[in-house]
């Protein structure tokens, strides 16, 4: 049997070979995959050479040799950032937005082949979206965005279908307090999004009231990213989002049947309280003031 270093060789090896990590013609398109990272960086929104170079985590001196390869093709443009001479920005030039889409274009195609030779693609990917995770905790990234956003829903959707699954009565989201999440938005609240590169992964609400108190909402984690700390980074969020708004006092409610997120709200100095609200599925409640 495979000790766990040798089974994470494995996986090292058959990852690199599947994506053809060490073809010279990554994609068959005539250059390394180095190079069609960058360019697939740049053609996603990422202009700022730095922010490029930490995204992948390439050493200047790689960068700047592959960003030198991209503009011997024609394929992008680099300049002097407009605020800071010392920054560069690069984009794509029309050959550059070209070679980007058949990228993209070739790079769903080979992920569909692969998905398709596989009997439990829902396993599969969850198996990804684990090890992705582990892989990039330190870049997952937390955003203030609007609860109506996309990425807000898909999070706001897998937390209520998460509740549906544990509670024993079920979960309808119309019965719950503020269904749509109006008042996490400032002025009045905010609504926070943990996203591991393109894929939101985790979210938390914090609702403003009319009663001297603002509550937090909508806690919720992946179940790939649970283990790494998120769950506390997205709570110190909140609450420092309702310190900007110059909230002193929150409350939260939730349910015995959610025994991770109890513990979580005991060790980080919140303290149970009687009942606040009406809410049919919260069975605890917790204060904290600021």
């Amino acid at each position: 049997m495979l000790d766990p270093v040798s089974r994470v060789r494995r996986f090292n090896r058959a990852v690199t070979s599947a994506v053809g990590a060490l073809d010279h013609s990554f994609l068959g398109r005539g250059r390394p995959l180095g190079a069609a990272r960058v360019l697939n960086a740049i053609g996603h929104g990422r202009f700022d050479v730095g922010e490029v170079r930490d995204y992948l985590g390439l050493d200047s001196g790689l960068m700047s040799r592959l960003l030198r390869s991209l503009e011997d093709e024609g394929l992008i443009e680099t300049q002097a950032h407009g605020d800071d001479a010392r920054r560069r920005v690069a984009s794509l030039t029309r050959a550059g937005k070209r070679e980007f889409a058949a990228y993209e274009a070739l790079s769903n195609t080979q992920a569909e082949s692969f998905l398709a030779r596989n009997a439990q693609v829902e396993a599969l990917l969850a198996a990804m979206d684990l090890v992705a995770s582990a892989l990039t905790r330190d870049r997952i990234a937390l955003a203030e965005m609007d609860p109506r956003s996309d990425e807000a829903r898909y999070c706001l959707r897998e937390y209520y279908a998460e509740l549906g699954r544990r509670f024993k009565q079920g979960f309808d989201v119309s019965l719950s307090r503020d269904p749509d999440a109006k008042d996490m938005r400032r002025p009045r609240g905010s609504f926070i999004v943990a996203m591991s590169d393109t894929l939101p992964i985790g979210c938390v609400g914090l609702k403003g009231t009319e009663h001297g108190y603002a509550e937090i909402k909508r806690l919720w984690v992946a179940p790939s990213a649970r283990g790494l700390g998120l769950g506390k980074r997205l709570m110190d969020a909140a609450e420092n989002a309702a310190r900007t708004l110059g909230i002193a006092l929150l409350r939260l409610d939730t349910n015995s049947a959610l025994p991770e997120a109890g513990q979580l709200y005991r060790t980080t100095g919140w303290r149970e309280i009687p009942r606040f609200n009406d809410d049919p599925y919260p069975d605890l409640f917790f204060e904290k003031r600021l």
